[in-house]
């Protein structure tokens, strides 16, 4: 195919939320002369819509920005961000550790809107593919839901993590049933005064969000949580426990066999999984106990449940419902239900696909591991199949806890970090004098028997 050479770009980039927003900063910094094109499918910038909720934090420090573990003394940290905007000693005088979720976000679209980064939003890429030009070139082409089309010698997907919907709920087609990630949308409808029955499935830190924020948005609602544990675990947030996000334990994780890599995320899950914080589940306790001494029973605890079954009955949805110990079977019908079940990640088992959708095209050009899925290299290369040598380089930005650990969990933790490692790969690959790159100084630790 025929290819004007002055459209090829060095980058293309797919999403622009904060994993690819970090990597803009990280171009900006490190390599300002790449040609870089970033496509964003939504109209503006925006991180966690669903999930702004009145008086919710971040759950880390604000210092695990998008650049301070890289560059602290970037213009686009955190701090610089508060400082700019007249807020700085107001985030001192703060009786929290954490910054509120809302006050992030918005640090975020601010640094969104201060890289000098090629943005077209609106921008809907539903096919990427591999395509060899005329004189031979190999380039990779991204293809938009409008018709449009990009080219560029190298690509990085940030497509974000897809929500996760249990078998039992895949059938049910109907507003009434949503994710957290859709959450303040899915309740925009109800009024103040709602009387109706909303179930929230799941015993995660989002789940206890919601579940409060019902009780105060909707007091006049009942609250049904389900969860298939005898309750809330609070997270594991011992400071050793907690040198998961450290840079090191990348290399540790990456380097480990299948069988070590599982071991760790079996001792390590309640870091960042099935649990909530203190905060929050004291919160919530409280209300219960509150609503006992007043007579109410807006919020009722459905412990130790499996749910077999969920169907529409009209204009509601039941749950078919089995008490684990006992084995007493219930029925429990609502008329709105909110699914608090996680995200899925990279791999082959349970809750996790095996490639992102939007890289389906390239299923047979990537190598996939029987035990891990897609697989990954330390610097988030995409590996090829032994067959399709010579491909463009295809990153993944974020999305690769189960062959990196639980930084990439969808944590803040090494996003500047991971940032620079794509920037150095991608220049490493595309300039042929490697002399010019930049300092290593932050550089992730490089893992033994790396071929980086």
């Amino acid at each position: 195919m025929d290819v004007d050479p002055s459209d090829v770009l060095d980058l293309v980039c797919v999403g622009f939320g904060p994993a690819n927003i970090a990597l803009a900063v990280a171009l900006d910094e490190l390599w300002p002369a790449a040609r870089v094109k970033f496509l964003e499918r939504s109209s503006v910038t925006h991180w966690q819509p669903g999930m702004l909720l009145d008086g919710a934090d971040i759950q880390n420090s604000p210092i695990r920005d998008l650049v301070t573990p890289r560059n602290p003394r970037s213009r686009y940290t955190f701090t610089n961000y508060l400082h700019e905007n007249g807020r700085l000693f107001k985030h001192l005088n703060l009786p929290s550790h954490f910054p509120l979720r809302k006050e992030f976000a918005r640090y975020i679209q601010w640094v969104a809107e201060q890289v000098p980064a090629d943005v077209e939003y609106d921008r809907d890429v539903d096919g990427v593919s591999v395509v060899r030009t005329s004189g031979g070139q190999r380039l990779v082409e991204s293809r938009t839901a409008d018709g449009r089309v990009c080219h560029a010698r190298s690509i990085v997907v940030a497509p974000g993590r897809t929500a996760n919907i249990p078998p039992v709920f895949r059938h049910l087609d109907t507003p009434s049933v949503f994710h957290t990630s859709t959450y303040l949308n899915g309740i925009a409808g109800l009024d103040h005064d709602y009387t109706g029955t909303i179930a929230v499935v799941g015993a995660s830190q989002s789940s206890a969000e919601v579940v409060l924020d019902l009780v105060g948005r909707l007091p006049k609602a009942k609250i049904v949580n389900v969860m298939s544990g005898y309750g809330y675990r609070l997270k594991d947030t011992s400071p050793f426990s907690e040198e998961v996000y450290f840079p090191e334990f990348v290399s540790y994780y990456f380097n480990a066999s299948p069988e070590g890599k599982q071991r760790l995320r079996d001792q390590l899950r309640p870091t960042n999984y099935s649990s909530a914080d203190r905060d929050v589940i004291d919160a919530l306790y409280m209300r219960i106990h509150e609503d006992e001494l007043d007579g109410r029973s807006r919020l009722t605890m459905r412990t130790n449940r499996r749910i077999d079954g969920a169907r529409v009955d009209g204009d509601r949805v039941v749950l078919e419902m089995v008490e684990q110990i006992t084995g007493e079977h219930d029925a429990l019908p609502v008329d709105r239900l909110i699914l608090a079940t996680g995200y899925r990640d990279l791999g082959v088992h349970e809750r996790e696909e095996q490639l992102p959708p939007l890289l389906a095209d390239l299923a047979g050009i990537l190598r996939v591991d029987d035990q891990l899925g897609l697989s990954v290299a330390f610097d988030y290369r995409v590996e090829a199949a032994s067959s399709a040598r010579g491909i463009p380089p295809i990153y993944i930005n974020g999305l690769c806890e189960t062959t990196h650990g639980l930084g990439d969990a969808g944590s803040f933790s090494l996003l500047a970090l991971r940032s620079k490692e794509i920037v150095q790969s991608v220049r490493r690959a595309l300039t042929a004098d490697a002399g010019t790159l930049v300092d290593h100084s932050y550089a992730l630790a490089v893992p033994a028997g790396s071929t980086r």
